[in-house]
């Protein structure tokens, strides 16, 4: 027997047989002239029933999964493009903060190396700084480009506002420590922080969180996200309100976000995206030393007299589009508008209406230059914006007699170009540029107390030159050195009358550092450190004169910023988990007239936090925490300071299932009073004064979120 194509066996010989009919030689005759006729037949027929037994088979479906975003990058993706930084930058999963409260920006990057971040009030309002950055502002941030999506969310001016974020609808934060945010256009001391969204692609078709505890904590968030075969879509909305620790420190925001992405061609992508944001929050102002330790849930009387508040309403949409040119090449074009509406009773009543928008363009290619590999990075950004600003006397949080009013324009044009030429396999020469073109104009319409118009204009170049050497796939060494440049905003320049004219901000910075991961007998140690000194000429700062006479903000000639980035990650054995960040900031002024080499007031000189977590099989995990910081000074005197402070939590939760979880996370267990932050000033004489913002007391929160 032998087998044809067909699988089916065929006869090669055959022997005669006996029929009933007919003679043995008819017969035989018979059967030899029949047998082959008969052969070609079963063949057919046989391949007939192969052919019908293929026709009936079962259809089968074979389905893709889903292609990333071009327009959102993947975590994975983002961690490669961090790793390839020579410089001070790491990224943040959002899904381990989630296993706790997340409340402020201090929740989502308290482990970020290098990064500052003190509630004033237990709030979402917050003090950042990186490097010294912004020293000065304890609200609205200055020195940070802060990003959503790589689409700028500060004012042109440089100022922004914390309630425009919710951590809860990120999927990661990458953070750039000072010149590293280059390829976003940042120009500024301390860098850029951006907040990327999940996309349609990757998240649940459903989710939800609830957080609850006390002051009267309640957070509360609903997603949504779905992908066709050229769309993909996330929509999330979510509520957030406390009665806060503090009297008079009420707060209500409500938020919405969403993307919706499109296919337009095999290389091409465009996604746009909505935030919407409407927040009330109560002001509670600083108390004196003496009102902090008698009592730290009291308000500023002052403020509660004034109804202090900030309310505000923000509109903004954007996008981003991509198109991939070939491999190793492609283009982005951002492009974005926000509206806003303050209004803020301080000491005095401020109402203003904002319009920014701007537009951005960025070409990424990977060739070989002189027969080693080579990345270049070229862009722009445009951005500009107008502001009314009407100003009135307080009258119980009412606007009483108009006390001011004036037109405020922003514009910024930043072009910038970064380069890595592969000297060696390993070892990659960074080149960099960057120039800037700002103005800002004000007219002054009230004119009461004289024409305090103000009509500057801003330029700068500013370079950088870097190394990376990479010890093996995963460590790495890095150096650099870099210049930033940081126009004033209208906070500086505008106010009143006899404003003094300033100066732009600018530094020379150098810095070296070491990032990556290690194996050992005992678990994993991952590890993110950078050393930095800067030396900064006309720092923006509230100064007196050597006579001790108040100067208001103004530029101060020379301050030396320098410190240690720290963060370390290691998992030991197979069940414990243990995080730290600690920073050295080493401000100081340098041979000033008046304060000689004070340290500068504003960040404590150290800070750090760590987490130690068990992690059992079945998804639960519980440890406690620590978050601590030496004393703060004050003013720029050095005659008063906030002392130090530890503050001890503990937090247990389980991950069920990849559909359910939960947590309690409990904060500052031993009920310790102290400041997390402070305001910021010229020489207080050594006298207490209500510069001290008390930090939250014994707290318990817990949460639940489901996916689907």
């Amino acid at each position: 027997m032998a087998t044809d194509k067909s699988g089916m066996e065929r006869h090669e010989t055959m022997r005669p047989h006996a029929s009933p009919m007919g003679t043995e030689g008819g017969r035989a005759g018979a059967v030899r002239w029949l047998f082959p006729a008969l052969c070609a037949l079963q063949a057919v027929s046989a391949q007939a029933q192969v052919q019908a037994q293929e026709q009936v088979l079962p259809a089968v479906t074979v389905t893709a999964p889903p292609v990333e975003s071009a327009t959102l990058a993947p975590i994975t993706e983002a961690a490669r493009r961090i790793a390839a930084t020579p410089g001070g930058a790491n990224i943040v999963d959002a899904e381990q903060y989630k296993e706790g409260r997340v409340s402020t920006l201090s929740d989502a990057l308290q482990f970020s190396p290098g990064v500052f971040v003190a509630p004033r009030f237990g709030a979402e309002e917050a003090r950042l700084s990186i490097r010294g950055s912004g020293l000065q502002r304890t609200f609205h941030m200055r020195g940070i480009q802060l990003l959503q999506d790589g689409v700028p969310l500060n004012l042109a001016d440089g100022s922004a506002d914390f309630q425009a974020v919710e951590p809860l609808s990120a999927r990661y934060v990458e953070v750039y420590r000072g010149a590293n945010a280059l390829q976003y256009g940042s120009t500024t001391l301390g860098g850029a922080v951006n907040f990327i969204s999940p996309s349609g692609l990757s998240s649940p078709a459903f989710g939800a969180r609830v957080e609850a505890g006390s002051f009267d904590y309640r957070r509360a968030q609903a997603s949504t996200g779905g992908h066709s075969d050229s769309a993909d879509w996330f929509l999330a909305g979510s509520v957030f309100h406390q009665d806060g620790f503090r009297a008079h420190a009420r707060q209500n925001t409500r938020r919405v976000s969403g993307n919706l992405g499109w296919q337009l061609g095999d290389d091409v992508e465009t996604r746009f995206f909505l935030n919407a944001v409407r927040s009330n929050s109560e002001l509670p102002g600083a108390l004196t030393g003496a009102e902090m330790r008698t009592d730290p849930r009291r308000a500023d009387p002052a403020t509660v007299a004034g109804d202090q508040h900030r309310d505000f309403d923000l509109v903004r949409l954007s996008n981003r589009t991509g198109i991939i040119l070939d491999a190793d090449q492609r283009l982005e074009f951002g492009a974005f508008y926000s509206y806003k509406s303050l209004f803020h009773p301080i000491f005095q009543v401020l109402e203003q209406d904002s319009d920014d928008y701007g537009v951005s363009a960025r070409y990424v290619g990977k060739q070989t230059l002189f027969g080693r590999k080579n990345q270049l990075v070229v862009g722009a950004s445009l951005a500009a914006g107008r502001l009314e600003d009407d100003r009135f006397r307080n009258v119980g949080g009412q606007p009483g007699a108009r006390t001011g009013e004036s037109e405020q324009r922003s514009s910024n044009t930043t072009v910038f170009a970064e380069n890595q030429h592969y000297l060696l396999p390993s070892t990659a020469l960074v080149t960099g540029l960057q120039a800037v073109n700002a103005t800002r104009k004000l007219e002054d319409r009230f004119l009461s107390d004289g024409d305090n118009s103000v009509d500057a204009r801003f330029r700068h170049v500013s370079p950088k030159l870097g190394v990376r050497q990479d010890l093996d796939p995963k460590t790495q060494l890095f150096a650099n050195v870099s210049g930033s440049y940081e126009p004033p905003s209208f906070g500086e320049l505008a106010g009143g009358p006899n404003v003094t004219p300033v100066a732009a901000q600018r530094a020379k910075s150098i810095e070296v550092g070491t990032r990556g991961e290690r194996s050992q007998a005992w678990g994993v140690l991952r590890w993110d450190l950078a050393l930095y000194h800067a030396r900064l000429k006309n720092e923006l700062l509230t100064l007196n004169d050597a006579a001790g006479n108040p100067l208001g903000t103004t530029n101060a000639a020379r301050t030396i910023h320098q410190g240690i980035e720290a963060g370390a990650e290691a998992d030991i054995g197979r069940r414990w988990t243990l995080r730290l960040a600690y920073q050295l900031n080493d401000f100081r002024f340098d041979g000033d007239r008046a304060y000689g080499d004070n340290r500068l007031a504003g960040v404590p000189r150290h800070f750090a936090t760590a987490e130690m977590l068990y992690r059992a099989d079945n998804g639960l995990y519980f440890g406690p925490n620590l978050r601590a910081a030496s004393s703060t000074q004050i003013d720029h005197a050095n005659t008063l300071s906030a002392a130090g402070y530890g503050v001890i939590g503990f937090k247990v939760g389980q991950a069920v299932n990849k559909s359910l979880s939960w947590f309690i996370d409990a904060r500052n267990l031993a009920d310790k009073v102290y400041a997390a932050t402070t305001n910021v000033i010229a020489d207080a004489r050594g006298l207490d004064g209500r510069y001290f913002y008390p930090g939250d007391g014994r707290s318990l929160y817990a949460g639940i979120e489901l996916k689907y």
